[in-house]
C-alpha cells in the first residue's frame, strides 16, 4: 500500500527541520504543535486516513483560531508575555493558510449567494451559509461569514 503525503504536510515537516536547524524556537514549537494536530486528526474516527491539503488547512485554521482566542484571554487577564507568545504562534500558522478575504470580497460573495439562492429574511440564513461556505473555505472565519450573511439578510 503506497500512501502519498500531501504537499502541505510535507512542507510543514520540511519547514520544521529548517526551523530546528536555525534554532527558531517559536517556529519549531508552532510547527510541532501543528503537525501533532494534523496527525491527531488523521487517526481520529474509526479508521486512520491521510488528510488532503484542504483538510490540513481546516486543521491549521482551527489551530490559528485557538491562538487568537488564547491571546485575547491572556490580554484580558493582563498576561502580556503569554498573549504575545500566542500571537507569534498564530503568525507562524498564518503563513500556511490561504490569504483571508477582505470585508468587500466577503460581502460580494455573500451578496452573490443570496442572489443565487433567492433567499429573503433571517430564516434563509442556513440556505445562504450552505451556498457561501464552500466558496470561502479557509479564507474567512465562520463567525465573520455568519455576521455578514445576517447583516445582508436583515437589509
Amino acid at each position: 500500500m503506497i500512501v502519498c503525503m500531501s504537499a502541505l504536510k510535507e512542507k510543514l515537516e520540511t519547514d520544521l527541520s529548517d526551523a530546528m536547524r536555525a534554532r527558531d524556537e517559536v517556529r519549531t514549537r508552532t510547527l510541532r504543535m501543528a503537525l501533532t494536530a494534523v496527525k491527531t486528526e488523521e487517526v481520529a474516527g474509526k479508521q486512520a486516513r491521510v488528510l488532503s491539503d484542504d483538510d490540513i488547512v481546516k486543521v491549521l485554521t482551527r489551530e490559528a483560531k485557538k491562538r487568537r482566542e488564547a491571546a485575547t484571554a491572556f490580554d484580558d487577564a493582563g498576561r502580556d508575555e503569554q498573549a504575545r507568545a500566542e500571537r507569534d504562534e498564530g503568525a507562524v500558522l498564518e503563513d500556511y493558510l490561504p490569504a483571508q478575504l477582505g470585508d468587500d470580497e466577503l460581502a460580494a460573495l455573500v451578496a452573490d449567494a443570496i442572489a443565487a439562492t433567492g433567499a429573503e429574511g433571517p430564516r434563509a440564513m442556513g440556505q445562504v451559509m450552505k451556498a457561501v461556505n464552500p466558496k470561502v473555505a479557509g479564507r474567512a472565519e465562520g463567525g465573520r461569514v455568519a455576521a455578514e450573511v445576517k447583516r445582508q439578510l436583515a437589509e
